[in-house]
């Protein structure tokens, strides 16, 4: 016998035969492996990265030196002489700091510039030359400071840098342009700092020898070292004023470390380690912070002490606040960044089963008649996982090899892992649904679902009672997959007692159907109701994708409504009025900036007030209460205030003045305030007197007062109050309600307040103009102190403020994008059902047609049959999503997502809900009638075979 006939009666190829006979079928089950392993190794790479990025943007926000460690060592002001003989000072930092940076233990990493190093004085001199400028009649101050590779992070634009080669009691310096500016300095000049010290033998000058212009202001580099890269304008308490002055920064060269001490009456090395914030990554939270920990106070730290070799050394750092920060907030973010992952996992596992069913179920025949024929279980589920495995395997190694590659991370263990299960689930599915199939039916299958049903209820209701009473986000450091699984297993009861309950609904409405004239509805819901007579296609798993899908979207979309509702109201809060304007520095707001600010587009009810800190009350006793914030206000305005914010509401008839000269003004006090005054007339004393004041009424709060009231306040009607105070001056505070915006605001106050800006500090501005090409500088910084003497806050701004969080950001889109994930997969669903039934739809289409039913009837008939199932499930979910709100709600924690705290709880959101749902509906419906559409244009003929069967 020849070869190629023992090859032939061995039999064809299993594998190839199957892949061969249906290559479509096959594509398509690799192009849904393929999706859904990527998405699933995605998942855990994308959580990591808006981890990472959450984490390094929130040390970022709180300035560049957040993401450091600083070690500081101080040196008393040495005797005369003794520079000379200690050697090399500048050598010396850089030893210690080649020391010290080597110390830091991993994962910590120093930034690509290494540590910022030099030595800074311990105090600044007075500069009383006349001719510099003194905002608040004090000289200004002058210290000094050598930092390292100071000339690598600045440009030179006048002069040269200082070399350290002057005579005794002369320092050469080098001062930032905008120092230079400020002071009305240039290269050349000389800052006479005034007598020598007895104590010290200090000398009395400095010569600038150099201007120049750092890189980047906003730097480590720069950042570490204050009124370096610019002056600052100081102030100091003189009896109950604070009074400013101009205190700036000099460098010195290496050669002038050695005379620092003297100059500032001893010195403080200084290391500024920088840590690179590329590496800190969210998962290596917790080692990071032992790190930190370690060099604060711990075996990194005894190295550095010894690396250092100086008593009273200094390890400070905001890391270890920022670590615990971002822990809390990961672990309070994490119910929405994994119900919605967690939802559409669930979908996609359910379609997958839901796409082996449909397999097994169409193969049905031929694997009976294989058994019928002596073929093994074994036998036939082997050739089953193989076939699979030559489609599913490819296409989930495709799927992760491309995840891996678009989202590069750290970790790839748990985006193996998922891509792996979703594999499994794939390869696994049609083998293990046919050897189902294949077996003899056992007794008692209705009542081991039945069990089945009870056991998923008894853990929902368990999950639920456990989320109301510890909360969705445990108190550890991951969070109770069982607590973020609670409306997933909501989802999943809810879709078992659909499943119960469909065909009773769907029969119910085929009856009503029936009484009304035309058979197309009644023979629609019918056919839904019970099914293809001849195969039993799988009813719970589109179901249960559908309501997960609508579950979890709505669920989500409660969260995030709750969210941006309870953000406008922290944001109220805080501002206590949709706009609010204070004079800061300056003594009132600019003339007519009430009226025109109450012109600008958005504004509501606004109104301007005069407040007064700790005005002395007097009390029945004769005592003071020496800290009572006096607001004096519109009444009529200030009600609608109270009311928007929901806080100190009254009547503003409370505040009404009889109008006689001698009767007190009626007043609204806190209520520690009222108890104490009582109801008789009190003396309150203000800027422009006394005045007797009456309690009129207790109110728990005033919007006028940090948003949400102070503890000891009082508020007086505006008219009594100026009619026995003629000259009580221009108000110092605008409120307003309405959604305004900041920046007219902010213009406003900078074209009506000119004189109030160039009044802080006029001597400043005439020595800047006075110095060669400080003119324009000056100005900037007049406008500056202009703008910074008024404080703008408005409900808008503070809420985006809120919103600007990555870490929310990240959360709200990396949901959306899973509940687009789990729309697509239950979409996916519906068709799979569609085109399961198609066949038999098609060839019962033909046969009515042969009786007379029209092409609109079938497109009716079809709708009836195929849209109960995913309207219902719509609609169920729906109805789970909004009782998740009431179940789950109390439980959950917004504060993490608001970026404010804010009161535990969800609010019912029934709009959210609704286009999720009509969402779902809308696009089931579409593609209903889009299977429909190609399946109409099959010919009869075509369809009416004769020996058929579908």
């Amino acid at each position: 016998m020849s070869e190629p006939r023992a090859r032939s009666l061995a039999g064809a190829p299993w594998v190839r035969t199957r892949l061969r006979t249906a290559p479509t079928a096959a594509l398509l089950t690799a192009a849904l492996v393929f999706v859904t392993a990527f998405l699933a190794a995605a998942l855990p790479r994308a959580l990591d990265r808006g981890a990472d990025q959450a984490l390094r943007e929130l040390v970022r926000r709180h300035g560049p030196l957040a993401g450091s460690v600083s070690v500081t060592v101080g040196r008393f002001a040495p005797a005369a002489g003794s520079e000379a003989a200690s050697g090399d000072p500048a050598a010396d930092l850089d030893r210690k700091a080649g020391a010290i940076a080597g110390d830091v233990p991993a994962p910590l990493r120093l930034a690509a510039g290494g540590p910022v190093y030099g030595s800074a004085g311990r105090f600044p001199r007075e500069l009383p030359d006349g001719g510099l400028p003194r905002p608040g009649g004090l000289p200004p101050k002058l210290g000094l400071v050598y930092l390292n590779a100071a000339a690598g992070h600045a440009r030179l634009v006048a002069g040269r840098w200082p070399t350290g080669a002057a005579p005794r009691g002369h320092v050469e310096v080098a001062l930032s342009e905008a120092t230079a500016a400020t002071l009305g300095v240039r290269a050349g000049s000389t800052l006479n700092a005034g007598a020598p010290g007895a104590e010290t033998g200090a000398g009395v000058s400095a010569e600038v020898v150099g201007l120049y212009r750092p890189d980047q202001v906003d730097s480590a580099f720069w950042a570490g070292t204050p009124c370096l890269a610019a002056a600052c304008l100081s102030t100091v308490r003189i009896g109950f004023e604070a009074v400013p002055f101009w205190s700036a920064t000099g460098l010195v060269g290496r050669d002038g470390l050695p005379g620092l001490g003297a100059w500032s009456a001893g010195s403080t090395d200084f290391y500024q380690l920088p840590f690179d914030l590329a590496a800190l990554h969210a998962d290596r939270l917790p080692a990071a912070r032992s790190a930190v920990a370690s060099l604060i106070a711990g075996p990194a730290n005894t190295r550095l002490v010894a690396d250092l070799g100086q008593p009273g050394s200094q390890v400070t750092s905001t890391l270890p606040q920022l670590f615990d920060e971002a822990a809390h907030r990961q672990t309070a973010v994490a119910p929405l960044t994994e119900v919605g992952p967690a939802g559409a996992a669930a979908v996609a596992v359910a379609v997958l089963c839901l796409a082996a069913a449909l397999a097994a179920e169409r193969r049905a025949g031929e694997l009976r008649l294989l058994r019928a024929r002596g073929a093994s279980r074994a036998g036939v589920l082997g050739r089953l996982l193989g076939e699979t495995a030559v489609t599913v395997l490819p296409a989930g190694l495709a799927g992760t090899l491309l995840a891996l590659v678009v989202l590069p991370t750290g970790r790839w263990v748990a985006s193996v892992l998922a891509a792996l299960a979703v594999t499994l689930v794939a390869a696994l599915g049609l083998p293990l649904r046919a050897l189902a199939l294949s077996a003899a039916p056992r007794p008692g299958g209705g009542r081991r679902r039945l069990v089945a049903e009870l056991a998923v209820a008894a853990a929902t209701a368990g999950a639920l009672a456990a989320v109301r009473r510890r909360g969705v986000a445990s108190g550890g450091d991951g969070v109770d997959l069982l607590l973020v699984g609670a409306p997933l297993l909501l989802a999943l009861t809810g879709a078992l007692v659909l499943a119960r309950l469909h065909p009773v609904l769907i029969g119910w409405a085929a009856r009503r159907a029936g009484r009304r004239p035309g058979l197309v509805g009644f023979l629609g819901l019918a056919r839904a109701a019970r099914g293809d007579g001849r195969h039993q296609r799988p009813s719970v798993l589109p179901l249960l994708a559908l309501l997960l899908a609508v579950t979890t979207a709505g669920f989500g979309a409660t969260v995030l409504d709750s969210v941006a509702a309870a953000r406008e109201r922290a944001a109220l809060t805080a501002v206590g009025a949709g706009a609010r304007v204070a004079a800061v520095s300056a003594a009132a707001l600019p003339e007519g900036f009430a009226t025109a600010a109450a012109r600008l587009p958005g504004a509501g009810a606004a109104t301007a007030a005069w407040t007064f800190d700790a005005a002395p009350v007097g009390t029945p006793g004769g005592a003071l209460i020496s800290d009572v914030t006096v607001i004096v206000i519109d009444p009529v305005v200030y009600a609608a205030l109270a009311r928007d914010l929901g806080q100190g509401v009254f009547d503003p008839a409370l505040l009404a003045d009889d109008g006689r000269a001698g009767s007190p003004v009626p007043a609204l006090a806190s209520p520690d305030v009222a108890e104490r005054l009582g109801g008789a007339p009190r003396a309150a004393r203000l800027r422009s007197g006394e005045l007797q004041v009456r309690v009129a009424g207790v109110v728990d709060g005033t919007p006028a007062v940090n948003g949400a009231g102070g503890s000891k306040t009082m508020v007086l009607p505006a008219g009594p109050v100026a009619r026995r105070f003629p000259g009580i001056g221009r108000p110092n505070l605008w409120l307003a309600t309405g959604r305004l915006a900041a920046d007219p605001l902010r213009e406003l106050l900078q074209r009506l307040s000119p004189a109030d800006a160039a009044a802080t500090g006029p001597a400043r501005a005439s020595a800047a103009a006075s110095a060669s090409g400080a003119g324009s500088a000056s100005g900037a910084a007049s406008r500056q102190q202009g703008r910074d003497s008024y404080s703008v806050r408005t409900k808008a701004e503070t809420a985006e403020e809120l919103a600007a969080d990555p870490l929310q950001h990240t959360a709200a889109r990396l949901f959306w994008t899973s509940v687009a994930a789990a729309g697509g997969f239950a979409l996916l669903a519906v068709l799979l059902t569609l085109v399961r039934a198609a066949p038999e739809r098609a060839a019962l289409l033909a046969r009515l047609r042969t009786m007379g039913l029209r092409p609109r009837q079938g497109l009716a008939l079809i709708l009836a049959e195929a849209l109960p199932q995913p309207l219902v499930a719509a609609l169920a979910g729906g109805l789970v999503a909004l009782s998740a709100a009431p179940l789950l709600g109390p439980a959950v924690d917004l504060a993490a997502l608001v970026g404010a705290p804010v009161p535990a709880g969800l609010r019912t959101a029934w709009l959210p809900v609704l286009l999720q749902v009509l969402a779902l509906v809308a696009v089931a419906t579409a593609t209903v009638a889009a299977e429909v559409a190609v399946s109409g244009r099959r010919q009869i003929t075509t369809e009416l075979r004769a020996g058929d069967v579908r």
